[in-house]
């Protein structure tokens, strides 16, 4: 049995929250977000991990950042108007469907809709791991105060490799040789 802080990866989803284009210009970190939140994008393709997108009010906002726009089909990305996904009825029914109980999180902004999103989810039941070096907002301060109120909440507060880690188990596999390279 595997402690419950850490994620895994038949258990795992991933959830990427309005890393949009529109946000990129007032976000400082946005850039290393996006990296980060591509790596672990990589790495749950190659486990078989499913992957979710919100872009929130996408007509003001525009769409994902450029560089994750290759992942998005037209079944993994949700619009939303509500700061919370779990606001949204038909995004609650889409996560439901795929019987995944830890949700990983990336996005902005970490103390709006990551926040609001993240707790909901808590709410909800989910076990969420929030990805500190994978979240921004416009405000460093912002981005603290978000996380100290996620992890009161029982959030856990993670970072890119040990999710990737996590999700690998062990090394001396293809896997683990292939996901390395996202790593180094």
């Amino acid at each position: 049995m595997r402690h419950s802080f850490i994620s895994q990866k038949n258990h795992a989803l991933l959830l990427i929250i309005d890393l949009q284009a529109g946000l990129e210009p007032v976000i400082s970190d946005f850039g290393q977000a996006v990296n980060y939140t591509e790596k672990l994008i990589n790495a749950a393709k190659a486990l078989d991990i499913p992957y979710l997108f919100t872009e929130q009010n996408p007509t003001k906002l525009g769409k994902s950042s450029e560089q994750l726009l290759p992942f998005i089909n037209g079944n993994n990305c949700y619009h939303k108007i509500h700061f919370s996904a779990c606001q949204e009825a038909q995004f609650n029914q889409q996560l439901a469907g795929f019987n995944r109980k830890q949700i990983v999180v990336t996005g902005t902004e970490s103390h709006v809709c990551v926040l609001q999103t993240c707790l909901d989810l808590i709410a909800n039941g989910y076990q969420v791991f929030v990805v500190e070096d994978a979240i921004a907002s416009r405000n460093e301060k912002h981005k603290e105060l978000a996380i100290k109120q996620l992890l009161a909440a029982g959030a856990i507060i993670t970072c890119t490799e040990s999710v990737i880690f996590q999700w690998l188990e062990k090394a001396g596999t293809d896997q683990f040789r292939a996901l390395l390279q996202l790593i180094k």
